[in-house]
């Protein structure tokens, strides 16, 4: 009885290693360690919401760059503007020069009225609203500086006339307008490049806190496989052998 106690005792610790060597975890059951697996299990939840506000983070950086992408062109055609504006002013131009130059103007002019229109992913770019952007596994969020091309300072110089003599200064207004917001968005951008840094960090330490609790250490691991796979084997070879002390004593009294 005692031999096929230990010899139970053994083969089921055999398993329990082989078990942990199949599956690369030091917790199988709950009762392998029952602390240590309700920790892992809260760092596996914030790891993947940690994930998901990355996620949200990379979209974010993907709506700002695409700002900065239609602000960059739109600051290049006020330059263009401008220089129409300038080369129009030329005493020597006829007016049918001028004309020629004021059909650009009026072109350029309407390509930042439609930039104004734009979306990313169903969402305006430039609506003067701020997106609200996750920034932590606890959903905690920030906003976005927000940009607007219909601004006062931009439209202004949509609306006014190429013939008006305030549009020059219209124009530097715009150019200066598109600057500050072309600011903005770039310390958008690097503070969302901060923050995905920042979260993939935090994913990085998580997750080698989840590995020290739950992952196995083969070697140790193996070492323990053999030893009760020795004591396996010679356990059954002891019960064998105890099995047949009593057919000993019967040939005895025979």
């Amino acid at each position: 009885m005692r031999s096929s106690r230990l010899l139970a005792d053994s083969t089921q610790k055999l398993n329990g290693a082989l078990s942990r060597l199949a599956s690369g975890s030091k917790i199988v059951s709950p009762q392998d360690d029952a602390a240590g697996l309700a920790v892992a299990t809260k760092f596996d939840a914030q790891i993947s919401r940690n994930n998901a506000a990355s996620n949200n983070v990379s979209s974010a950086l993907s709506y700002s760059q695409t700002q900065d992408g239609f602000l960059g062109k739109v600051s290049k055609a006020l330059d263009r503007m401008s220089e129409l504006m300038n080369l129009a002013n030329d005493a020597t131009k006829s007016t049918n020069d001028k004309e020629n130059y004021n059909t650009e103007f009026t072109d350029l002019k309407n390509y930042i009225s439609d930039l104004g229109t734009k979306e990313f992913n169903g969402v305006s770019l430039f609506d003067g609203s701020g997106l609200a952007v996750t920034k932590d596994s606890e959903g905690n969020t920030w906003t976005l500086n927000a940009s607007d091309l219909n601004d006062t300072d931009i439209t202004s110089v949509i609306a006014s006339g190429f013939t008006v003599t305030s549009t020059m200064s219209t124009l530097t207004t715009s150019i200066e307008s598109v600057s500050t917001h072309r600011a903005q968005v770039g310390g958008n951008i690097q503070r969302l490049n901060l923050t995905n840094e920042q979260l993939g960090i935090l994913s990085e330490n998580l997750q080698a806190s989840v590995s020290r609790i739950k992952d196995v250490d083969v070697a140790s691991e193996s070492t323990q496989f053999a030893r009760y796979n020795i004591l396996v084997q010679s356990g059954t070879a002891m019960l064998a052998q105890a099995n047949l002390l009593p057919q000993s004593a019967l040939r005895l009294l025979q």
